[in-house]
């Protein structure tokens, strides 16, 4: 017995994504990749200005559903191979699995959708979001957001924590190292105790999405210059000003810069948007779990941004992001691809705005 054709075409479109190398800065080739496989499926496909693949599909006078997963990756390459269901590869769980279910599922609902679907291909949202950066200052708001990341075909995620990434770098004059004069690199240490004094472990018991997290993601040099670059995830309410200025505290001359601020995002478990999503999942697997996240993603960013309903739906283990084991069990990838293509026309509805304020969406902003 044959293969179902559109289920070896979503195959196909997932495993070409993986196979081509797609760190962050140097998406071009998988986002042609991506926009030559929407075009067949029947979406109007553009490159914009960053180089975020954006394709529409479906009815222009409805509300406007924008599915926005990423096509960037960390850096490294993993060979890919098929074996026993899987597919391996780097990208395959962070994110271009989710991607490329936005892809199909937008495809196959567009005719049973009563509302617009557009589906971004985001650049460097591994690195700074400048994908996601240009939308928020190009595109209108959409009626509803989605972000593709890893939550498991059988959950929807409704929050990330925030991230506050700073630079501490310090110099102090040549001296001998028998001398007690404070030297550079000795510095760049205390600082990160102090951080973590500041932010101390979370409590046995407490939830980690409410506490703050730090990390030391650089340390480097020597007697008289040495830099150390931290990085917090961050909660809700955080007070980004405060944290910082007791941090200035303890740098004994040295200077702080941030490199990267993002608030935490939830959204309301009972949203009409979250129900849709979550309706279709139960339907499909027989349960659904809510989740939060404590990374951050291009949710953060475009969520606050725009005011928007939003969550993050995708196939795949997060606990395998940006490792060397990282993988997608394909026929869970192939269920989440049904439980979205269910879940669109419900989320249409949920989300339709008034008469009056139909086709009010433009793909992009003009001066």
């Amino acid at each position: 017995m044959s293969a179902d054709p559109m289920r070896v075409e979503e195959t196909r479109t997932l495993r070409g994504l993986v196979e081509i190398p797609s760190p962050s800065g140097a998406e071009a080739a998988a986002g042609a990749f991506l926009a030559a496989r929407m075009t067949a499926l029947g979406y109007d496909v553009r490159t914009d200005a960053v180089g975020n693949v954006i394709g529409e599909i479906g009815d222009p006078t409805g509300p406007v559903i924008m599915m926005v997963g990423h096509l960037d990756t960390v850096p490294g390459t993993l060979p890919v191979r098929e074996s026993g269901g899987l597919l391996f590869g780097r990208g395959t769980v962070d994110a271009k699995g989710p991607l490329a279910t936005f892809v199909h599922a937008g495809a196959r609902a567009a005719a049973s959708t009563a509302g617009r679907i557009v589906v971004v291909g985001a650049v460097e949202e591994e690195a700074a979001s400048r994908g996601a950066h240009h939308l928020a200052a190009t595109l209108d708001a959409p009626d509803a957001l989605l972000i593709g990341e890893p939550s498991g075909a059988g959950a929807v995620v409704v929050g990330y924590r925030g991230v506050l990434r700073f630079r501490y770098e310090v110099r102090r004059p040549p001296a001998h190292t028998s001398s007690p004069a404070e030297r550079a690199a000795e510095l760049a240490s205390d600082l990160w105790q102090a951080v973590r004094t500041l932010l101390p472990a979370v409590p046995e018991g407490a939830s980690h999405f409410e506490h703050a997290a730090p990390a030391l993601v650089g340390l480097d040099g020597g007697l008289t210059h040495a830099r150390a670059e931290i990085s917090c995830r961050i909660p809700r309410g955080f007070d980004t000003a405060g944290f910082l200025d007791e941090v200035r505290g303890h740098t004994a001359g040295g200077e702080i810069t941030v490199v990267e601020q993002v608030p935490a995002v939830r959204t309301g478990r009972g949203t009409p948007l979250v129900r849709a999503v979550a309706g279709a999942v139960r339907r499909r697997t027989g349960a659904v779990s809510v989740k939060v996240k404590l990374g951050t993603s291009d949710m953060n960013i475009l969520a606050p941004h725009w005011a928007v309903p939003a969550l993050a739906y995708g196939p795949g283990d997060s606990s395998l992001d940006h490792t060397d084991e990282e993988h997608i069990d394909l026929a869970e990838y192939l269920l989440a691809v049904d439980v979205l293509a269910e879940a669109l026309p419900d989320i249409a509805r949920a989300v339709a705005r008034p008469a009056a304020l139909a086709g009010s969406y433009h793909e992009e902003r003009r001066p």
